[in-house]
């Protein structure tokens, strides 16, 4: 994984360190340093990792930041939330910023920072307004999220640039990827795409990002078909040179974009 992405032409790897992902949490002690040291043996630094983490009475969420804050990562994203059906949202909100705060403490210790993505559907967040109220009771320099364009347009529609402005002082990295609206099985439903060939308007988003002076970490996270290749699995339908050939192209896209952002 580390040489294909060099030879893209990443800079890193976005490691996921959860359930079915490539460090299991409770081999992040033995395993993360292994995928540590084949990054680094094709020229990739260990920055971005995507978790389970939240509950920091948890002791193998512990583990898995005391581990990465000693191999130099600086930056993870955080489980996702739901609101529990027979909780008014309201509280559910000050008990989740509540152990945003407590997470918040753990990270400035470890020199770690903890981003919450804003996920499309019935997640926390998914309104990316509703996190302020959690993301306000902290400091915002340790803790604050991970914004996900995709998903705040799915949400958004047209005004995911006031949720962009409204959330912007907390975005601590960000992810990229696109989608177009389609029937599948008689329902409409967001369909993920290559970037630029969707409804993201990356143009606009990246103007604003240069805008806001908004310089963080980015992931692209490629999730249109591939052959099975986009949820992982282990045989696929599509020949890897084809598949690494579209994540490169999706890379290009992102460079070329960027510099005509104005």
């Amino acid at each position: 994984m580390s040489a294909a992405a060099a030879e893209m032409g990443f800079d890193g790897l976005d490691l996921t360190v959860r359930k079915k992902g490539h460090v299991l949490p409770k081999h992040v002690i033995a395993d993360l340093p292994k995928a540590v040291e084949a990054m680094k043996k094709y020229g990739l630094a260990p920055r971005m990792l995507s978790t389970n983490v939240w509950d920091v009475n948890n002791l193998i969420n512990k583990t898995v930041l005391e581990t990465a804050s000693q191999l130099g990562f600086t930056n993870y994203r955080t489980d996702w939330l739901k609101y529990p059906e027979d909780t008014p949202i309201k509280k559910s909100q000050a008990l989740y910023a509540n152990q945003a705060k407590d997470l918040e403490v753990l990270n400035k210790k470890l020199n770690l920072i903890g981003g919450y993505q804003n996920h499309a559907g019935k997640h926390v967040g998914a309104p990316v307004w509703d996190l302020l109220p959690i993301l306000e009771a902290t400091e915002g320099e340790f803790m604050g999220c991970q914004y996900d364009i995709r998903h705040a347009v799915v949400e958004g529609g047209e005004s995911w640039e006031l949720g962009l402005k409204r959330i912007k002082p907390y975005i601590n990295s960000i992810v990229l990827k696109d989608f177009k609206w389609g029937i599948v099985d008689g329902k409409w439903k967001p369909i993920n795409v290559p970037l630029g060939q969707g409804m993201v308007d990356f143009n606009r988003y990246f103007s604003l990002l240069k805008k806001y002076k908004i310089n963080v970490p980015v992931s692209l996270h490629v999730e249109y078909d591939l052959g099975g290749a986009e949820k992982g699995k282990n045989k696929i339908t599509m020949d890897k040179k084809e598949v690494l050939a579209r994540i490169q192209k999706d890379l290009l896209f992102i460079k070329e974009e960027w510099k005509k952002a104005e």
